[in-house]
């Protein structure tokens, strides 16, 4: 069985169980960048909360808009399986799950949720089953793994699974609307409280004045308009014309819930590095957003 490590673990997020916890806790309970509470279920017998849009910056930065993203995404019900859309920094071409398995973090292994990935890989000819995609040089790539002790530490006493699927190289729209298609008919096709989750930074990018720094928020609000219009080919459009890094599993992530019934979409919190550093220099832009029936 592959056990992917938490190769970022002591760098971009705390390596000791006991830090972490403190760690996430304070992105939850941060009221200036965070929502400034803890997750709760409310054990809802229905969900509208379906997808959700998640940064994966080091925690200093980027923790405290992820903590918008898990307390909603958690706020109805603990769900059964969590589908991670990652992003891909270091070149790899294709789209590929981890077909089973489990995902380190110091507070508990994630395991891979066997039925629906075998689902999603019979159902896809797009999707392959490749592990290389995720281990040994490919370890280097830090956008799935940074969203996955939010999923553990929200996950309480409930054993959630992963689906973690990278989406690499840039791919044309109409790839995305097949990739979607197969992945909510594979959910559909199964008895289980699914959400997804896309791995997405916003723009990358040096500013030096507030005047840089407020047309760097323009643009990044371009993208976050066309979330909340819930229009994803116009999301695609406008992320592909900045340097969002995610460009194709915030549009999957859109089209997906569209297979899934969603409506609408809505902004939860938008800063960035700047804002949080509180001088100019490299900026990052964090995102978080949802999608709901």
């Amino acid at each position: 069985m592959v056990i992917r490590k938490a190769s970022h673990a002591g760098s971009w997020y705390p390596s000791k169980k006991e830090v972490l916890i403190k760690d996430l806790e304070s992105s939850f309970y941060d009221s200036e960048f965070g929502p400034g509470k803890l997750p709760k279920s409310l054990n809802a017998e229905t969900r509208t909360i379906v997808g959700a849009v998640s940064p994966h910056a080091g925690y200093a930065f980027s923790g405290r808009c992820a903590a918008f993203t898990y307390l909603n995404l958690f706020k109805e019900r603990i769900p059964d399986t969590v589908i991670v859309l990652g992003t891909d920094h270091v070149g790899y071409g294709g789209v590929a799950l981890l077909g089973d398995g489990a995902w380190e973090t110091p507070i508990g292994n994630l395991e891979i949720d066997i039925e629906l990935s075998q689902k999603i890989l019979e159902t896809s000819d797009i999707i392959v089953d490749d592990s290389s995609a995720f281990t040994g040089f490919m370890e280097q790539e830090h956008n799935i793994e940074i969203q996955l002790p939010f999923i553990k530490y929200c996950s309480k006493d409930k054993d959630v699974k992963i689906v973690t699927i990278k989406i690499g190289g840039k791919k044309e729209y109409s790839m995305f609307e097949a990739l979607a298609n197969d992945i909510a008919t594979s959910i559909n096709a199964l008895n289980k409280d699914v959400v997804i989750v896309a791995s997405s930074d916003m723009s990358h990018k040096n500013v030096s004045s507030t005047e840089q720094l407020d047309q760097f928020k323009k643009i990044d609000h371009s993208v976050i308009d066309a979330f909340v219009e819930f229009d994803p080919k116009k999301t695609l459009l406008a992320a592909s014309q900045t340097t969002v890094c995610g460009a194709q599993t915030i549009t999957t992530l859109m089209l997906i819930c569209k297979n899934l019934n969603c409506s609408s979409g809505k902004l939860l919190k938008y800063y960035t590095s700047t804002d949080v550093r509180g001088e100019y220099g490299y900026c990052v832009g964090y995102f978080s957003g949802i999608l709901v029936k």
